[in-house]
């Protein structure tokens, strides 16, 4: 049952945070959903998923890929299940969800997971073959993720009415304005409803709050700037992502990272 987690610091722009194959699946609940993007799929036998209190199954060679912050639960449907997986972090991972068009869940089907996970297997390979090749691997990381951003097999979740209406506008306003002195409220009067009505509909369809998703968007742009421009002081940085504290700033990024972000610089 190989599986491999990320022990260096991340220096690429994707990266796979873990990987692994051949993995006999225990049950799974997570509330609150991951941290990360994470795909998984079926390679024997047959598992059941919940996702945001909708119900499916995963067949053989069948996966699916559940944004960070999504409710979910999966479990085996038949008596052994055995599954796959990939999570995806990088220096640049804040663009993924513009790469995947702000989709929750995507689902794969028989033809590319078979693909998929002829690429998995060629990862695990050289994540055993010493010394690793970081670049190779993100390279690697990228051509996984141009599967779900294809979208010829894939099961868009995301096509109710409220979602198109409230949800995506916001989205869109965070990614374009996120260093501008944002809020919720402001978000939600642009689209002519109540914060707690905006932030029932983003934890509905996205699996997190309106201000959960905005910190979480400001502090992956942070981290862009920071390995991007490393003469740039924290100060400026906090300023450009929307902060106007920047002792706030590197409280939400310290709580997220688990690092300040000079030490996220230097590590990375």
């Amino acid at each position: 049952m190989p599986i491999i987690f990320r022990s260096a610091p991340v220096s690429e722009p994707f990266t796979f945070d873990s990987v692994g194959n051949h993995w006999s699946q225990e049950s799974v609940r997570r509330p609150k959903g991951y941290p990360l993007y994470h795909y998984l799929q079926t390679e024997k036998g047959c598992g059941r998923i919940e996702i945001q209190g909708r119900k499916y199954l995963l067949n053989e060679g069948e996966g699916v890929l559940i944004a960070p912050f999504t409710e979910h639960a999966y479990s085996g449907k038949t008596d052994s299940w055995f599954t796959l997986f990939a999570t995806f972090a990088g220096t640049i991972e804040s663009s993924i969800v513009t790469m995947l068009g702000n989709r929750s869940v995507i689902f794969i089907e028989k033809d590319q997971g078979a693909q998929i996970a002829a690429l998995i297997r060629d990862v695990m390979e050289k994540y055993e073959n010493p010394p690793v090749d970081e670049k190779s691997l993100s390279a690697d990381c990228y051509r996984l993720l141009m599967y779900f951003v294809d979208g010829v097999y894939t099961r868009d979740l995301i096509k109710d009415p409220l979602y198109e209406k409230y949800v995506a506008p916001v989205v869109k306003e965070i990614e374009t304005n996120y260093g501008q002195e944002l809020t919720v409220l402001d978000l939600s009067r642009q689209v002519f409803i109540t914060p707690q009505y905006l932030s029932r509909l983003f934890g509905r369809f996205l699996g997190c709050s309106a201000y959960e998703y905005l910190t979480v968007y400001r502090i992956n742009k942070a981290k862009e700037f920071l390995l991007t421009f490393p003469r740039m002081s924290v100060q400026d940085i906090a300023q450009r992502v929307g902060f106007t504290d920047a002792s706030h700033f590197i409280a939400s990024f310290k709580k997220m990272t688990g690092l300040t972000p000079l030490e996220f610089r230097k590590l990375n």
